[in-house]
């Protein structure tokens, strides 16, 4: 009997930033893999970090279909959100030629919404305020295109886990091995449901012990500052634009234009996709 084949696509996220082990990085579909049968699971993890949905449909899809999965995972959006090439007509029409191949080749297709990193980071309102639409935009997106797919959609965005700072690494933009530990439990859940987990659900409890508070200030003044440094040249004068309208509107009582304009995008986005049963925003 062919063992089941479970291959992950997306950005560090599901590569497993935040959950460190020996030899590498585990992460929260490896997490999963191990109970979704009784024997042991086909798992390939092909998500790095940094991808954008342009990095999963030009290159990790290809490899991924390659190895004829029973189930696929497509974690992917926020480094889209956090770029000042940010064009979310793109990031819908790249979902839905991801999601719509995998289910072509007889996948089972998983998705999530995640959390705004501006909120994350705890960024002040005027610049919280761009990031968050961003990204309330593109979980709007997948949640239309999972729908339309039939995908198992697990609502990341949501709940406890994204203000309880013992979920979190100390980046806090990626979870901890508890926060890894989270998702794979409620991917699970909504996978047992249907009666495509058969195996043992994952341990809530960790395995290893959270890292020292020295070695996660070292992390952030190493691989932390690296990334702030690449992200303050690439979105910050953007962002602090974007903040600067923010403020403008808020002065003049506006402010609900900027949420109507996203709302507009999202509703565009959706219905320039090439099929003829598109989801619409509403």
């Amino acid at each position: 009997m062919r063992r089941v084949r479970f291959v992950a696509l997306g950005d560090s996220l599901t590569e497993g930033v935040g959950d460190p082990v020996p030899g590498g990085r585990r992460g929260w579909a490896a997490l999963l893999a191990a109970g979704l049968a009784e024997e042991p699971v086909a798992f390939t993890n092909l998500a790095r970090a940094g991808a954008q949905t342009r990095d999963v449909a030009e290159r990790q899809l290809r490899a991924g279909l390659a190895l004829r999965p029973d189930i696929v995972s497509v974690v992917v959006g926020v480094n889209d959100t956090l770029r000042r090439t940010f064009d979310l007509g793109a990031v819908a029409a790249r979902l839905d030629t991801v999601y719509a191949e995998v289910t072509g080749r007889g996948a089972l297709l998983l998705t999530a919404c995640l959390p705004d990193p501006g909120a994350m980071l705890g960024l002040p309102g005027p610049l919280a305020r761009p990031p968050a639409r961003r990204q309330g935009a593109v979980n709007y997106v997948v949640h239309a295109l999972s729908d339309r797919y039939g995908a198992v959609h697990l609502h990341a965005c949501e709940g406890d886990w994204t203000t309880d700072p013992a979920m979190w690494s100390a980046d806090r933009l990626h979870p901890g091995e508890r926060g890894h530990r989270q998702l794979a439990l409620r991917f699970h859940a909504l996978l047992a449901e249907r009666g495509d987990a058969t195996g043992p659900a994952p341990a809530p409890e960790t395995e290893f012990q959270a890292p020292s508070r020295s070695a996660s200030l070292w992390w952030l003044a190493t691989a932390g500052t690296g990334w702030v440094a690449r992200r303050c040249t690439d979105l910050l004068p953007q962002l602090l634009a974007l903040a600067a309208d923010e403020l403008r509107h808020h002065a003049r009582g506006t402010s609900a234009r900027l949420d109507l304009r996203a709302s507009a995008a999202v509703s565009a986005a959706l219905a320039a996709l090439p099929t003829a049963e598109r989801p619409e925003a509403v």
